[in-house]
Formats: structure tokens, sequence, C-alpha cells
């Protein structure tokens, strides 16, 4: 691999094979998303032993959820919880008592027997051991089942004819059969604030375009832990189920009539779902334990949320213990083919035009009070405090069939662990863009000048800080007010962001030696360390491509000239985290310092032809600050995807001891491996602000031969020779190892 990679540097100095452009593609695993099933909770996954399972609580009408709160049922039993009761469940039972069978007891599914031997004829017989009639129980899955099977005695017994010893008995090292058991845990639900039995859609607040209130949930092909569910396929199977509790249906008939409606939207800001793709709504016939579809949406471009309304009128829904669950078909190799819901509602007392619920809400959370950026330096801010910014944006939406009067204003204040900091407000006119009223089911995009309001504080304790923004919004009609309410925090610790942490897609140029540069006019000119990516796994396995981190001058508005760019024989590899909103610190080499003035730009140069797949956040769009170039540099072009790259500058604050970065006299962090030279196993020592690095080890043509994170490194299946380990995000010294077994 690196042997390739260098003989690629040197053609590309001689030849002109540049990459064709910049391109945009889905993300396949959301890093927002890290729960496990919420149905049972496993304590090891070989078996089912101290699982819980839980009994859901039945509801009333109405259901109601437009998801700007989280109404999905958590699982947080403990053993000893009052109401928790258990079950002791043995693996082998006797078939006719069905009593638990002898601790000592073992057995095979080998035809075991006994071997006579006669001396006088040099010959011998076998006799098969009679079968045991046993029930086995399956651990694997509750309720357990028990299969009776005909097992034998596990050993062998030899004896010989014509001489008095006893005979011999040889036991099955480590028969099949055993007696084992689990212990099962179980509880009832009471939670009538928790809508929805399970997670395994994504509930968010990004994916929506124009939701009609903060909150979404998305279908796409990830698994509730954000993994696809079946990487690199090409197959589409149903991915997400979203099943609601119980709900007593009983009291009613078709002469309440009782509506079920909801909004739909496809794509978003996600992917295109294909034509073949659909996302679907099932209801349940508790008598007759039967789902039956009633409505479905296939695949399409994004346009506005849409409005499903379904008349309840069968009888066989009308009884305690009805259901209903969303689905999507789609393909399972990822974040792909996106379906959004929003507004879900099942009351009585409706009507086929009663569509919508009455409310006024926020679309969109709040990001920022900061000009341009999400965060900047607390030391540049420290010294060079700004006003908050000209352009703040607010989405709200009127919900009402009718006009609203809009003469309450919208209240805004900043705290700081529970201490009021400021305060200001926004008139009600200037969110309804100056209309006399908020009109009919209208959404409202603004920006204001909040700038005379003053500025985050300064004279407060501390190497970063952070400050919470609260935003309240409302209007003179009876609503929903969980939604009028929205709130952030401002950080500011040692890095300038564009983005908001969530990453909707992933982008980057293609092509070996192009290059991808993010403009930043800092506070002040100061001195940077490094920079943190959210690279993000895409349709391609990019994880071991190699990259240059880049500094360059800005000229006109263009990368100019390189103030800082790694050393080719050690270049960089993405590296994924595994948490929402985690950016990887790839420090300069030796931690060293480099100058920047207040505008510069920070990147990469690529050695390999794929796109790297940095995370792209498209609700804030800072497309301008992106430019990539496919010619080496001579020529650079604005990214045309909307969106904020998700690349952190990492600027020399009062935080680099705590971060465990080396001074101008303090050594630089190093690492090493014990034994070396080594036979079969090595173990690597890092730093500790770098453990879970990602290891490289290259045999001596430069091929990558292991790449892990773990610590200990098998080095069996490696021929002797001589090796290289590289730990790519830090630019740590290479070491040399010898194997030798």
């Amino acid at each position: 691999m690196m042997r390739n990679t260098l003989l690629t540097i040197f053609v590309c100095f001689s030849t002109s094979l540049w990459s064709q452009g910049i391109e945009m593609g889905p993300i396949t695993r959301n890093f927002d998303i890290k729960r496990s099933k919420n149905s049972t909770y496993k304590s090891t996954v070989a078996t089912i032993d101290s699982t819980f399972y839980y009994t859901p609580d039945t509801l009333n009408l109405p259901f109601f959820d437009e998801f700007s709160t989280d109404k999905f049922q958590k699982y947080t039993a403990q053993f000893n919880d009052p109401g928790v009761s258990s079950s002791l469940y043995y693996q082998l039972l006797d078939p006719a008592t069905l009593q638990a069978l002898n601790a000592s007891q073992t057995f095979t599914d080998q035809a075991t027997f006994r071997r006579t031997f006669d001396i006088a004829t040099s010959s011998f017989t076998d006799s098969i051991f009679a079968t045991i009639s046993v029930k086995v129980a399956d651990f694997s899955a509750y309720p357990l089942s028990y299969q009776t099977l005909s097992l034998y005695p596990p050993y062998y017994i030899y004896d010989t004819i014509g001489i008095p010893d006893t005979p011999d008995t040889i036991w099955v090292q480590n028969p099949s059969y055993f007696q084992d058991s689990v212990r099962i845990f179980f509880a009832t639900l009471s939670d009538p604030n928790a809508l929805w039995l399970d997670d395994n859609a994504y509930l968010n607040k990004r994916f929506g375009v124009a939701p009609r209130s903060i909150g979404v949930v998305t279908f796409d092909g990830l698994d509730p832990t954000g993994y696809p569910y079946a990487i690199g396929t090409t197959l589409s199977n149903t991915a997400d189920y979203l099943h609601s509790k119980p709900l007593d249906l009983s009291p009613y008939t078709a002469a309440d009539s009782l509506y079920f409606s909801f909004l739909v939207q496809t794509e978003g800001w996600g992917d295109t779902p294909e034509a073949n793709d659909s996302l679907r709504l099932e209801f349940y016939a508790k008598d007759l334990d039967q789902w039956f579809q009633v409505w479905s949406i296939g695949g399409d471009t994004t346009t506005p949320f849409k409005a499903v309304h379904i008349s309840v009128k069968d009888a066989k829904y009308f009884k305690r213990g009805f259901q209903f669950r969303f689905s999507n078909y789609s393909a399972l190799s990822g974040a792909l083919d996106h379906f959004h819901i929003d507004y879900v509602h099942l009351r009585t007392l409706s009507n086929i035009a009663d569509t919508l619920f009455k409310d006024f809400a926020w679309v969109y959370p709040m990001n920022s009070l900061l000009q341009d950026y999400t965060s900047v330096p607390w030391d540049h801010y420290k010294n060079t405090p700004k006003p908050f910014r000209n352009d703040f944006p607010i989405a709200v939406h009127n919900g009402s069939p009718n006009p609203e009067n809009n003469q309450i204003a919208g209240q805004f204040t900043i705290d700081q662990a529970g201490t009021l900091l400021n305060q200001f407000s926004i008139p009600g006119s200037q969110l309804s863009n100056g209309d006399l009223n908020y009109e009919p089911n209208t959404t409202y995009f603004s920006n204001h000048n909040i700038s005379g309001f003053g500025a985050f504080p300064t004279n407060v304790g501390g190497d970063q800080q952070a400050f919470r923004v609260k935003g309240d919004i409302s209007v003179q009609f009876p609503n929903l007010t969980r939604n009028d309410t929205t709130s952030f925090y401002q950080p500011f610790f040692n890095f300038y962001s564009y983005d908001d942490g969530s990453a909707e897609a992933a982008f980057g140029p293609t092509g070996a030696q192009s290059r991808l540069a993010v403009e930043f006019n800092a506070y002040e000119a100061d001195s940077l360390v490094g920079v943190s990516f959210h690279f993000v796994p895409s349709v391609v396995d990019v994880s071991s491509k190699l990259f240059l981190i880049s500094v360059w001058t800005n000229e006109n508005g263009h990368p100019d000239s390189l103030l800082y760019e790694d050393d080719v024989f050690f270049p960089r590899t993405p590296l994924y985290a595994d948490e929402r909103g985690i950016f990887i610190p790839y420090y300069f080499t030796d931690t060293q310092k480099v100058s920047v003035p207040t505008s510069f730009f920070i990147g990469w140069r690529q050695l390999d032809n794929e796109r790297l797949n940095l995370g792209l956040d498209r609700n804030i769009d800072h497309a301008d600050k992106v430019q990539y170039s496919v010619d080496g540099g001579f020529t650079w072009l604005t990214s045309p995807f909307a969106g904020s790259a998700m690349l952190h500058p990492i600027f020399s604050t009062a935080l680099d001891a705590s971060l465990g970065l080396s001074t101008e006299n303090a050594p630089s962090l190093t690492w090493s491996v014990f034994p070396n030279p080594a036979a079969d196993q090595i173990d690597v020592q890092l730093p500790q602000i770098l453990k879970g690095s990602m290891i490289h080890l290259y045999n001596s043509l430069g091929q990558l031969q292991i790449s892990q994170q773990e610590p200990l490194i098998d080095l069996s299946i490696l021929p002797n020779g001589v090796y290289f380990l590289h730990c790519p995000q830090t630019n740590l010294e290479v070491i040399k190892l010898m194997v030798n077994h």
C-alpha cells in the first residue's frame, strides 16, 4: 500500500492525470444511533441468561406524537426493582417428569459403545449403548423451545476377555450436552408518556425539510445501533419498524368516527428512495393475531410534508390490544432511501376534512448566536469579543387553518449554570416577515439582526465555556406548548466550526492528488496544532485510503502558498468515531505549532482516487467556504453542494496542557512496542490521550498488513522480516519492528 502510494506521487509530478470533480453521497452509518434492542436487555450475546422481558402497558386514546420530544419506551428495569419477577429454566429435562436432570449428567450425540476384545481370536465386538431421551432447551431465544433428543452416555468401555482386569472407561472430552440454566427476568411497563415500543427508526431534528415542528422519525437502511442491516449488499427488504404500544379500542365502534392521520415526506435532507422502495402502515387485529396493511407510499424526490388521513372502520380493530406500525422497504446497506413521518394522531370524533393538528411550533432548532460560526476558540473570543450575529435564522410554522395573531414576541435568554446573563425579544411581526398575522398552515423563515443585543460575557473564568441559549415563541390560540421552546449550548473551546455536529451526507473530491480546502477567517492570528475531521462511512470503504493534512494561505479568496503539509512518508487515513458529533483530532507532526494569519485554508491533499467522505452538514450552508482542486492546486472551484464541511481547525490555546499537547520546551509524544524483536504477539504502548487510535502495520514493501485499534497485535500469520508500525492520526514516529518466529 505505501509503496504503491509513493509511486503514484512520483508519477503525478511528471504527468497530468487528475480527477474529474467533487462528489456527494449518502452515509452508511449513523453515529447518532448507539442503542441496544429495546424489547430485551441481554447481559451477554451468547444466551438469554439475565435477560429482561417486558409486558407492555395499554394506552387509551387519543394517541398523539409530533416527535419534538422522545416518547420511545426506555427499558431500564433493574433486577431488584419492585414488581420485577424471575424464573429459572434448566437446559436438560427428564421427558417423563419434566424435572431438571442432575448437574453431573452429560451426554453426547455421537454413538458410544462397549468394545470387547477376545485375545483368543484376536477380534473385538462393539455394542452400541442404548440411547437416552432428554429434553434439551434452546437458550438463544425466549420463549424457550424444548426438543426431545436421543442421546448417548458420554463414555466408551473397553473390556478384554481372558484378562481379569477391570474394564477401562474412556470419557468423551467436552461432551456436547450438559446441564445449564438461565434466569429470565420479567417486568411490566407502566409509562403512559412513552408511546412507542421500539426505536428501530431514527428520532432526529435534522433530516426533515421544513417539518411542521422540531423533530421527525426517519426510516432508512440502518439498524438501531446505527450500522447497516446488511453492509455491502445490493438487496432491498424490510428494514426499520416502529411499533406503537397496544391501545384499548374496545369502547369504540365505527360510529365514533376514529381517524388515523400523520405527515409523510420522502428523501428530505437524506437519500432519494427508489420507485420500488416504500413506507407502509399496518394495523393489528388482536383477536386474529394478524397485521393488515392499510396504506403505503413509494419512493420519490423530496416534497413538502403531505397529510395522510385514514378512517378506522373495521370491527376487527375495535379491541383492547390494537396496535399500528410503520415499516420501510429499502436498501439494507446504509442510510439510504429515506422516509420521514411527523404528527402521528389517532383520535375519535374526527372527519375526512380534519387532517391537521392545530399547532404553532419551531421548525428547526437554533444552532448559534455567533456570526458565521457555531464555535470559536474561547481564547480568541475572550480577546476579541464580537456582538451577536446579524442574520439569526428562525423558522416557525402556523399549523392553524386560520390566520393567527402575531402580537406575542419571541423571548430569548442566555444563562450559564442557571445564572441569567442576557435576554432579548423579537417581535412577532418580524417572525411573520411583516404579515399582519400568521397565515394559515404557513411556514415562516426569517433572519434577524440581533447584534444590538450584546455579546457573550468574557468576565467568566475557565479555559473553555458553554452558554445555554433558550428561545420561546407563542401565539394566542391554545396549542401544544412543548414545541414552542428550543434550546442549545453555545460552545467555546479551541476550534472554529461551521457545522451543527450532524452529518446528513458525505462528500469530497475524487482522484489522486485532488485537494479539499475550507476557508476560515479567525478572530486573530495564532498558531494551529491540528485539525479535527468528521469522516463518515459511505458506500465504499475508504478507511485505508491516504491523505496529507494541508494548510494554505488565502490569496484573493483561494488557497495559495502552503504553510504546512504532512510528510509524504507519513500520510493519514480516515478514522470513524462511535458516537454522535465526535470529531477525531489529527495533530501536526510532533504536535508542532503552525502560525497562521487571520485568514487561511485548511484541508487535505489525497493520495488515492476515492472520495474520502467528509461529513456534510446540510442544515447550515457554508458552501462558499469550501473549495476543491482536481489539477494539482492550479485551479480552485467552489463546492456545488449546499452545506458545511465538518472539519475544525484546532488552535493552540490554554487547553493545550489538558489535552496533552507539547509546549515548545516539552518533549513530543512518544510510543513504544514490546517485545521488539517479536515472535507471535506485540503490545503497543500509546500515550493516554491516544488510547484507541488506529495502528497500521506495513511490511518492508509498504503494503498494509494489519489495521486495528487494539494494542495487542497478533503476528503469528506474518512471515519473518522487517515491518513498520504507524499511528496515522498522530504523526508519532514510525517504529521499525523485527518479526522472527
